[in-house]
């Protein structure tokens, strides 16, 4: 189909497109990467008004060490983050669950950021995100905000950004000495978006686990915390046994769709399933 008629804009700086889209109202969208908007646009299931394109503001590019995090710009792509050797040293998680996000076409293209504005409860990144107490900074014309992962995602493909802010960036916190990490996936195809897919990161104490952060993608309209399963595991010994009983719960307080690709029921039974998988692999055990 071909997209309905919108203004073009191509701003040439963070300033420039933050006034364009404070003076576009509220029916403006952002183009960065364009695989997720793209289709959407063809299949006239967005019609903007206006169209801001960010794509030669390189300083959103950067991805830059602030000591105790990571600051990936909103305009990295996927394969400029995998390949970052600051995001495989500190950010292990963000590297792997990248590394599994549609195909190397896609991954050339599309953008962290993007992926992350996008809000797709469906996304690998959203739960990454979450699972790592992100702070999403976003930028208008009123100046710079920061907005923590745990309230950046409101609702299927609905995030917490006003209709005039734009993302220039996420600051994630390194993980130290003892954190191991994971991201288990179930799909289709390689190319297809998941079913259910698990974000873990643990930290042990000896043969025990520390603390442990858990997220679960596509198991409602936004990634959500498996609070349950975290409680279970902090404390105990990191056993395939423990595992398996914790993960047990990793459904509990979620709300898992339906759709051609499988049931709720069958949807909390991935989670069961892919949530044990994930601590084993995050621990080594």
């Amino acid at each position: 189909m071909i997209p309905a008629t919108f203004d073009y804009t191509r701003p040439a700086s963070v300033d420039d497109a933050v006034r364009a889209l404070s003076d576009a109202g509220e029916d403006a969208k952002v183009l960065a990467g364009g695989q997720s908007l793209m289709p959407l646009l063809r299949m006239r299931l967005a019609y903007p008004d206006a169209l801001i394109d960010v794509g030669r503001i390189g300083a959103l590019r950067e991805i830059r060490d602030e000591g105790d995090a990571l600051v990936i710009g909103a305009m990295a792509t996927h394969h400029e983050v995998i390949r970052d050797p600051l995001v495989r040293e500190h950010l292990p998680l963000i590297a792997s669950a990248t590394e599994t996000v549609a195909d190397p076409a896609v991954r050339h293209r599309g953008t962290f950021g993007g992926s992350m504005a996008h809000a797709d409860p469906a996304g690998d990144l959203p739960a990454v995100a979450l699972a790592l107490d992100a702070v999403f900074l976003v930028r208008s014309v009123r100046g710079e905000r920061e907005i923590p992962a745990a309230d950046f995602f409101v609702d299927w493909m609905t995030s917490a950004m006003e209709p005039d802010e734009l993302l220039v960036g996420v600051r994630v916190p390194k993980l130290g000495f003892g954190w191991g990490v994971h991201y288990e996936k179930f799909h289709r195809t390689a190319q297809a978006w998941a079913i259910v897919g698990v974000a873990c990161a643990v930290r042990r104490d000896g043969d025990g686990v520390e603390e442990a952060r858990v997220a679960l993608t596509n198991m409602g309209p936004k990634p959500v915390r498996a609070s349950a399963v975290e409680t279970a595991v902090s404390g105990r010994p990191a056993t395939e046994d423990v595992f398996r009983t914790a993960a047990a719960q990793a459904a509990a307080d979620t709300e898992p769709p339906t759709d051609l690709h499988g049931s709720s029921e069958y949807r909390a039974h991935l989670a069961t399933v892919l949530t044990a998988r994930a601590l084993s692999a995050a621990t080594g055990a």
